[in-house]
């Protein structure tokens, strides 16, 4: 195994710590020598919820992170789930990457659903 494949499974196994000690329902999915190398569409790195939503979830564990490409990778192959690139350098914090256009229909349906959540409240509370 290279050190660049240990140290990108390495961060797969830390990050989920990350988001499943935060509440985060998530999964690693396995795409080394065991799996056959299994990556590509619909096999992220690791699968999330957040909100509701599903979440393709590339890891990369770099110095040097061609953000494009990454961003290429989890759009080609996220399946029914918004693509997203979680990165961090050695010393450095985990930061998430996603398209615009994705964080917006995300709060978009969030804030609908909060609405909607709201008005089904109110609604309930009149009818006692």
């Amino acid at each position: 195994m290279t050190n660049g494949k240990r140290k990108g499974d390495a961060g797969e196994r830390e990050l989920l710590e990350v988001l499943t000690s935060g509440g985060i329902p998530a999964e690693r999915h396995q795409q080394g020598l065991l799996a056959n190398f299994k990556g590509g569409r619909g096999n992220p790195d690791i699968s999330a919820t957040v909100a509701g939503h599903p979440l393709h979830i590339e890891v990369k564990r770099t110095e040097r992170l061609r953000l494009s490409e990454a961003i290429h990778q989890a759009k080609r192959d996220a399946v029914n789930a918004i693509p997203v690139v979680v990165h961090r350098a050695n010393h450095q914090p985990w930061v998430i990457s996603l398209e615009l256009s994705e964080f917006l229909a995300f709060f978009a349906e969030n804030e609908a659903r909060q609405n909607r959540d709201k008005s089904m409240t109110a609604f309930g509370s009149n009818d006692e």
